[in-house]
Order: structure tokens, then C-alpha cells, then sequence
């Protein structure tokens, strides 16, 4: 059974979020939260939330057995973009982009 953690617009590139969500795909629950916590890596400390949402979901509302739970996906998609501008020489501005993701994680677990 699969159970999914969605966190919208957290205030990190999502290209910078894929680093870290490609080291933990496909690791047990238990694993992937002991290398979050210890990864220098802003975005992490947002991952290891949303893992560990996912498991508790499982865990809570589909009876499944934490201690198996497995990172089956987990992706980060572009969410908002705000589009400011910085003030340049002669007049001119250059744009500024303020990313946002959406960080998606699917955890796959057995019943009790």
C-alpha cells in the first residue's frame, strides 16, 4: 500500500531539493530520517518533515508497520515563482526569481 506527504510552496529551489530527495530514494523510513537529520543541507531539515509525515500517515490512518515502511518516490515540482527586479547601472534592472517547490514523498509499507 502506498501513502504519500505533500508540503506546497516551501521556500527552496526545487533543483536544490533534488539533490537531497535523490539520496533517499528507495531507503527504508528509519534510514532515510537518520541521514536527514545529519545532511548539511538546508533543504533537508523540509524533507525530514515530510518523511516523517508520510510515515505517520501510514502509520496512523492505513494501520501499516512503521519499521517497514519504504521510500518507494519522492519528488520535488516547481510550485510558485515570484518575479522581482534588481536595480542595475544606466537605468536598466535585471529579474530576480524567488522559487518555490512542492515536495512530494510516497512511502510503500505492509499491513500488520
Amino acid at each position: 500500500m502506498e501513502v504519500r506527504a505533500l508540503a506546497t510552496d516551501q521556500p527552496v529551489s526545487p533543483r536544490k531539493v533534488r539533490l537531497v530527495l535523490d539520496q533517499i530514494e528507495g531507503m527504508p523510513v528509519t534510514d532515510a530520517l537518520a541521514l536527514l537529520e545529519f545532511l548539511p543541507a538546508p533543504s533537508a531539515r523540509m524533507v525530514h518533515k515530510v518523511v516523517r509525515s508520510a510515515a505517520a500517515n501510514a502509520e496512523n490512518n492505513f494501520d501499516l508497520n512503521p519499521d517497514g515502511l519504504v521510500i518507494k518516490r519522492a519528488v520535488a515540482d516547481e510550485g510558485r515563482m515570484l518575479k522581482r527586479f534588481k536595480a542595475r547601472s544606466r537605468g536598466r534592472v535585471a529579474p530576480r526569481l524567488r522559487r518555490y517547490a512542492h515536495i512530494e514523498v510516497i512511502v510503500e509499507g505492509d499491513q500488520y
